[in-house]
């Protein structure tokens, strides 16, 4: 878990902003998705609100009465929501940083119900420890990770990015202009016999694997990403699931 901090010293405030949207291209309405008797949102607002160091969780999701339902289950689980543009996402995370002030934001994405709020909370402690504009923890599987960004770092690139794949995403302006920011990308050792496993939701076969996951590992409480690697390491037939699918590259619009 993250370090102890001088409690003398006020910490750095830190808003988990979680983007979703409904018209997703590959997998319309996604986060909607039953897991467990629960929308996959609602597990996903679950894992933001338990990084340690996080002070509040934000949906930040786009204009439109398609995405009310999103709206509905963040308030019903207690959580402030944003809404702006549907495709320039970098538009939406700075404008809802702008209404939910904070020193870091702990970017999430709404397809990702395996977000590990262990490894996101190293991963905020040591953004908090390095002054990073931009940290991740490295070698984990594909969803399973957070992103960190400094709030100055993310005003910045907001008035000085120029691609339209920039305006898509939220750090690639960032990731470009490793001369200007201090980027901490922190490699775990994770015993993981899966390189290629997705714990995305991004696709059928990705909800089918999160599916056969959840109703195997949730209890009604938090399970850890070891449980998932553990469960997997005894069904192997089970990773090769979602196996074919393959990542869109940046360029592409995919994001929540």
């Amino acid at each position: 878990m993250a370090g102890v901090r001088d409690k003398s010293v006020s910490a750095p405030r830190a808003v988990a902003i979680i983007q979703a949207r409904m018209n997703s291209t590959r997998l319309p309405g996604k986060s909607l998705l039953d897991l467990c008797g629960r929308p996959l949102l609602s597990h996903v607002i679950d894992r933001a609100g338990v990084i340690e160091g996080v002070s509040e969780v934000v949906l930040a999701t786009a204009h439109g009465d398609d995405n009310i339902p999103l709206i509905e289950i963040a308030r019903s689980a207690g959580i402030e929501t944003f809404a702006g543009p549907l495709d320039n996402v970098l538009e939406r995370f700075y404008l809802a940083s702008q209404e939910h002030p904070s020193d870091f934001i702990v970017r999430i994405t709404a397809d990702n119900p395996f977000t590990d709020p262990e490894y996101g909370s190293i991963a905020l402690s040591i953004a908090v420890e390095s002054g990073a504009d931009l940290c991740s923890i490295t070698n984990l599987p594909l969803g399973a990770a957070v992103e960190i960004i400094k709030k100055q770092a993310l005003d910045d690139a907001y008035r000085s990015a120029s691609k339209p794949y920039h305006f898509e995403h939220v750090t690639p302006y960032i990731k470009e202009h490793d001369e200007i920011f201090r980027i901490e990308r922190h490699a775990v050792t994770f015993p993981n016999p899966f390189p290629d496993l997705r714990l995305t939701v991004d696709t059928d076969e990705d909800y089918r694997l999160a599916k056969l996951l959840y109703d195997n590992l949730y209890r009604g409480e938090i399970f850890s990403l070891n449980s998932v690697i553990s469960f997997l390491s005894k069904h192997p037939e089970m990773a090769a699931i979602n196996s074919k699918v393959r990542q869109r590259p940046m360029t592409h619009s995919s994001q929540q």
